[in-house]
């Protein structure tokens, strides 16, 4: 008996989730209304990015579909940057149909968390975007993750295992185009757009598929991070995301990358760099957790 569509629940990371299709079914609409791509992505890309990353190398990145993007060697470390929030990769591949990265188990990352101690998801939804924050290092724990950022396209496909090394399903961020800039400074700048998609690993060909975080949406609306335009913008993208990457087993789902294994080479940890941008990065506080 499988599980029936519009089934609520918690993710193992503290989100609520509802399931919302399966794949080799249509998809059925988030949003209210469907719009172009380019369209919601103008809506959310706003003139704010430079501060949300407050980091000079944003302002000379240039977009992954540019003719003039640099590309990164295969075993290169880049950092993948989400604002305030930086995490360590290693490359598996980059073509101009996007980036493949290996972030190996124990690798270090800076996360922006409540200033008091707590967790976010510790922090209730009604005040989860207005709490001070602080920057900290930790360390991705549980097995290592294969992210690919399909070129130009407002998400990234993060592919999970457990500690097996069997996959454990698919998670889609909703995230801005991506920027590069390379030489040493090696990086790609994105900003998160709080909503996701998750895609379970059973039933191959006809995986359930559950939308995440939409309360923490509309809480980030309440509280200011987004307009209700903009929420109703993420939900294009999430759309866009179903039906173009899910529901028609775009590039990277028809690759095979779930089954990728690193050599042992590449499964050893990152640590962040060692550079004044990094250091200017882990002395990072805001007064809200919805700035930056």
């Amino acid at each position: 008996m499988r599980t029936p569509q519009g089934t609520t629940g918690v993710s193992a990371s503290g989100g609520t989730v509802e399931l919302v299709g399966r794949r080799g079914a249509d998809w059925t609409r988030i949003a209210t209304a469907s719009r172009p791509l380019a369209e919601a992505i103008a809506e959310l890309d706003t003139p704010d990015q430079p501060t949300a990353h407050a980091d000079p190398a944003y302002e000379r990145s240039v977009a992954s579909s540019s003719p003039s993007a640099p590309r990164f060697e295969v075993g290169q470390q880049i950092l993948w940057r989400y604002g305030r929030v930086i995490e360590t990769a290693r490359v598996v591949r980059d073509d101009d149909r996007g980036l493949v990265a290996w972030t190996p188990s124990g690798s270090a990352r800076l996360d922006a968390v409540p200033s008091d101690g707590r967790r976010p998801r510790e922090v209730p939804l009604q005040e989860r975007f207005l709490v001070p924050w602080s920057a900290v290092e930790r360390t991705w724990t549980g097995p290592g993750i294969l992210r690919v950022a399909p070129t130009g396209m407002p998400w990234s496909v993060w592919f999970f295992r457990r500690e097996d090394g069997t996959p454990d399903g698919v998670y889609i961020n909703i995230e801005l185009p991506h920027r590069r800039i390379g030489g040493e400074e090696a990086a790609v700048f994105t900003r998160d757009l709080v909503l996701d998609l998750w895609i379970d690993a059973e039933h191959r060909g006809e995986e359930d598929i559950w939308l995440k975080d939409e309360d923490e949406l509309l809480a980030a609306v309440d509280q200011g991070r987004f307009s209700p335009r903009q929420a109703e913008a993420v939900r294009v993208l999430a759309d866009h995301a179903g039906a173009d990457l899910i529901m028609a087993a775009a590039w990277p789902l028809d690759a095979g990358w779930e089954e990728w294994t690193p050599d042992e080479h590449a499964d050893l940890p990152l640590v962040l760099p060692a550079t004044p941008s990094m250091a200017a990065a882990r002395a990072r506080s805001g007064v809200r957790s919805s700035q930056g």
